[in-house]
């Protein structure tokens, strides 16, 4: 069939950017100057531009905004540039509604890889790094700025969790947990899902996302394997899918879950100057209950969209597991140590990468693993390439400018419609955005639009940090949008596009039931 060959589909990927490339850019009606106190570059084009009163962000500067554009076709980003640069070469222009011409570029591109991630013609490893080609070719950002991301702390965490993983599995750990939970659960594929997912769901929050993931999966591929559950049945899409997704969702509720709450919490008590602060206890309060509904949500919704086969039945483990050995001792002290230290971090201030990376020279010098373990069984792909490729797509996003266009094209449509239009559309927005670029980098992003805006409605500025940090928790439809979605994707159960299908499904209902928590029980503590 045509649409299932390689060639077809990589000619609709260029096609489909082509396109993009083609349609006419906006120019925008309204730029931003920084760095003008005396507001010299207004005085110079002031018969065609007027001073813009309505903008709300927080950086500082002045909005310009088109008077005449029949009468004056010239007034454009470039005029504008050029009067800057003659007043003085440290004032800066910036697209307010436009969409600049590396933001047009990078949309282009972004349309050929979410084609190519869905779809997957070719590897996915190869598309990511194609990535880094294009955002250099197309002229979107320099050579270091691209390749710089496929070695961020964030990727060098992903194979500390995976690293850890194959030590776990080395010990003989994750047979030991395997046992434990088949006999709660007995030989059931759904049983068996369901209670290592509500566990390590809830647990994530207390643990990185990523680690507890690896964990599971580690734990849950060898019983599959004895079980004769093959990749890409419905039976291993829902296992391999549940874990990620119920991992994600339990991250939101605590700080320390995931590095998106712990920016929506920073970048709120910097945005407002101190006056707002989520403190630890006050995040578990508010967050909580929406990780413990959503994280069994997640795994019931995939139940039924990839319904298991009954007659897979997990190993029975008739003998006993034995005592406790010397390996799995040291092992588990080393990664018990490892967890306590990515949970105090606020405290030493190392980050996970450099901590992670202690944890795995360790084992090697306590001789639980062999380099050899190492380079046979990491999935370095997962963490070089995809994940590594989807942050350097991420930045590219934020600097270009396409990312800032897509807000101002939100955010003025909620502006002045309550607390829970401003919660909805935030949300849905975030959940979009973070998967294609880092939730960091959406926060820093999105928050200093919304937050001036909420204040001006006199709506309480840690409803939206919560509402960022919890949303951009459901990064369901794409591999790369997560580091647990990345993680789960290296052992080839499934197909990206299967992914992009269950997310699809699954990132709405979560969404709109974090809407109702928030209603109800922000509601009963009084925050909104």
């Amino acid at each position: 069939m045509l649409l299932k060959k390689k060639g077809f589909q990589l000619c609709m990927a260029f096609v489909l950017g082509l396109i993009v490339m083609l349609l006419p850019r906006p120019e925008g009606e309204r730029f931003k100057i920084t760095g003008d106190e005396d507001h010299a570059v207004l005085a110079v084009a002031g018969d065609n531009f007027t001073l813009d009163t309505t903008n709300k962000s927080l950086i500082k500067g002045y909005v310009l905004k088109k008077t005449d554009l029949e009468k004056s076709p010239k007034l454009s980003y470039r005029y504008l540039q050029e009067t800057a640069r003659g007043i003085d070469p440290t004032i800066e222009v910036h697209y307010v509604d436009g969409l600049p011409p590396k933001a047009h570029r990078f949309l282009a591109m972004l349309v050929t890889l979410v084609f190519l991630f869905v779809v997957e013609p070719i590897p996915l490893e190869i598309t990511a790094v194609l990535i880094g080609v294009l955002l250099v070719a197309l002229g979107i950002t320099d050579v270091k700025n691209a390749w710089a991301p496929y070695m961020n702390p964030v990727v060098v965490f992903i194979m500390c969790c995976l690293i850890f993983a194959v030590s776990l599995d080395k010990a003989g750990l994750t047979r030991r947990m395997g046992y434990y939970i088949v006999k709660k659960a007995g030989t059931s594929v759904t049983r068996f899902t369901f209670i290592i997912c509500i566990g390590l769901g809830i647990g994530s929050s207390f643990m990185h996302d990523a680690a507890a993931c690896s964990i599971g999966l580690i734990t849950m591929i060898p019983l599959m394997r004895a079980a004769g559950i093959d990749p890409h049945t419905n039976t291993a899409k829902f296992m391999m899918m549940s874990l990620p997704f119920a991992c994600s969702a339990g991250g939101m509720g605590s700080l320390i879950g995931g590095g998106r709450c712990m920016a929506s919490a920073a970048f709120l008590y910097e945005f407002t100057g101190g006056k707002f602060e989520i403190t630890f206890l006050d995040w578990i309060k508010y967050a909580m209950p929406a990780a413990v509904i959503t994280v069994p949500l997640v795994v019931v919704i995939l139940y039924f969209l990839y319904r298991p086969d009954p007659k897979y039945q997990l190993p029975r483990f008739d003998d006993e597991i034995g005592p406790w050995t010397a390996m799995e001792k040291r092992t588990l002290t080393i990664i018990g140590i490892m967890f306590l230290l990515w949970l105090t971090k606020g405290f030493h201030g190392l980050d996970y990468s450099i901590t992670g990376m202690v944890g795995v020279a360790a084992l090697v010098v306590f001789g639980i693993m062999k380099w050899e373990d190492i380079s046979e069984n990491l999935e370095w792909g997962t963490a070089l390439f995809i994940f590594g490729g989807g942050i350097s797509m991420g930045l590219a996003m934020d600097s270009s400018g396409a990312a800032q266009f897509f807000a101002n094209l939100v955010f003025p449509h909620i502006e002045g419609k309550g607390w829970i239009v401003l919660f909805v559309g935030m949300g849905v927005f975030g959940a979009l955005v973070t998967n294609v670029m880092a939730n960091v980098a959406a926060a820093a992003m999105i928050l200093p639009i919304a937050i001036p805006m909420a204040q001006l409605e006199g709506i309480n500025p840690i409803i939206l940090a919560l509402c960022l940090g919890m949303a951009t928790s459901f990064a369901y439809l794409l591999v790369i949008g997560c580091p647990p979605n990345a993680i789960a994707y290296s052992y080839r159960y499934f197909k990206s596009s299967d992914l992009t299908k269950a997310g699809l499904v699954v990132m709405p209902i979560l969404l709109l039931t974090l809407v109702l928590v928030a209603a109800s029980w922000w509601k009963i503590l009084g925050l909104v």
